[in-house]
């Protein structure tokens, strides 16, 4: 590790893009700390925790993926879930829709940035929405909380309601995303890995120091008395976080490797007769996208009663889909199978595979080539996403099954698993192969010792 730290800080290519995306990560965490004009931290805290109420809701998903922001209504409180959004929605368009598949085959360039100018679009509208969604809650609660908003700002009326809060903070979330949005787009040009997801990872991370400080708390290590959470179950929770960590890095990366054939190659200006190589069919093909679906789906329910109130008839019914029932963690799992069954056939085209395969010449052994190469494909691929639906439907219920029979704080458990250890473990996977790419192409022998062995070869 310390040699592959000398080596990339010995590149300058290399040790110019990774300061560049340490500088933007930092002004990412610093605009969580600037308050919106009007807004009281403290009193917004508040807020949340009662917003909340104990369970987990949309609020919650909101504020890890923003590193707290949410909770304080800084001015990235939205964080890059607008710019998510918008992004999965586009995805979603474009399978749904054959003449956007069509134009992106044809013209990739020009389609991608048309496809860049939507979402941008998108983003902006939902950030919209959403920002004054809370910001007219805000207003709700302020009203029975005085102190949240400045009275300066709430008393400023038009037809007895305050359009200049509702204004300034409508914009000021709108801008703080759009911010994120374009600090994401340089991290991935100029600087190391993808830049949104980096902006949700740091993000992830920064609630470590409150969830350890948490663990300190809870351990009651000033007095006599057993606390809440004991050595014994600290030491159970960190073996299942090991087992959990090793587990989903061998998921992320596993993959089937189906043969290939070649009847003819040709290679540069030379025809070559023969050769073998293989399609990587990934395991988990559907990243973390069906946990993340699954989640909002499930917590839009509870962050409705939040809006409605508790006294309404639609909270009995929403009672029964509270975080930690069974009908909630029954529901959680199917909807993860389903979306991820739903994302892998939107992006995963055997189809395709299949033609190209035909064009260069190439077939899977005992396969013939066209409409049976599809289908072994298919079936290949509808085996190998169930151990990855079951694989996160597992890792998504863990921290609740964890929590639940060792007594831990939701806080703590949701922190060492679930969507927060599956985004934090690709990220840094896809991280390491970017810089390892990049020392590879300058003769070096990579960041990790199975590059250094990939490099000799």
């Amino acid at each position: 590790m310390i040699q592959g730290l000398k080596k990339i800080f010995s590149t300058a290519d290399v040790r110019e893009k990774v300061i560049f995306t340490i500088l933007m990560l930092i002004v990412c965490r610093i605009g969580a700390y600037v308050p919106v004009p009007g807004i009281n931290g403290e009193e917004a805290v508040k807020m949340f925790r009662f917003a909340t109420g104990g369970g987990q809701n949309l609020f919650q998903l909101v504020d890890i993926f923003s590193g707290g922001a949410f909770a304080h209504m800084t001015v990235i409180a939205l964080g890059v879930m607008p710019y998510i959004s918008a992004s999965i929605i586009m995805q979603l368009l474009m399978a749904l829709i054959p003449s956007l598949q069509r134009e992106i085959r044809e013209n990739s360039e020009a389609g991608r940035k048309k496809m860049g100018k939507w979402i941008r679009m998108m983003t902006i509208m939902l950030a919209f929405f959403q920002s004054g969604l809370f910001a007219k809650y805000a207003i709700q609660i302020n009203a029975s909380n005085p102190g949240i908003i400045a009275s300066e700002i709430i008393n400023v009326t038009i037809l007895n309601f305050p359009w200049l809060f509702f204004m300034i903070f409508v914009f000021t979330m709108t801008t703080g995303t759009m911010f994120l949005m374009w600090i994401g787009e340089q991290i991935s040009e100029r600087g190391i890995g993808n830049g949104i997801s980096m902006i949700i990872a740091i993000g992830i991370l920064s609630s470590l120091p409150t969830t350890l400080g948490t663990m300190i708390r809870q351990l009651n290590l000033d007095s006599q008395e057993v606390g809440q959470l004991t050595f014994s179950s600290l030491i159970v929770m960190i073996g299942a976080f090991v087992i959990i960590v090793v587990g989903t890095i061998l998921v992320i990366q596993g993959q089937r490797k189906i043969p290939l054939q070649y009847a003819r190659r040709v290679v540069g200006r030379h025809e070559v007769q023969g050769g073998n190589a293989y399609i990587p069919l990934k395991v988990n093909y559907a990243g973390v996208i069906p946990v993340i679906f699954a989640s909002s789906l499930l917590m839009f329910p509870a962050t409705i009663v939040q809006f409605l109130g508790r006294g309404s008839w639609i909270s009995t019914f929403v009672s029964a889909l509270s975080p930690g029932s069974w009908i909630y963690t029954a529901l959680y799992i199917l909807l993860i199978l389903f979306f991820t069954y739903f994302w892998t056939a939107t992006q995963f085209h055997p189809e395709q595979i299949a033609s190209d395969m035909k064009k260069n010449g190439a077939f899977i052994p005992g396969i013939r080539q066209g409409k049976p190469t599809q289908e072994f494909l298919e079936s290949t691929m509808s085996r190998i996403t169930l151990a990855g639906a079951v694989f996160l439907a597992f890792i998504a219920v863990l921290p609740t099954l964890v929590a639940r029979v060792l007594g831990i704080d939701s806080s703590i458990s949701h922190f060492f698993g679930g969507t927060s250890l599956l985004i934090l473990v690709g990220v840094v996977l896809d991280t390491t192969k970017q810089i390892d790419s990049h020392l590879l192409m300058k003769r070096y022998d990579g960041f990790m010792k199975k590059g250094r062995t990939r490099a000799r070869i």
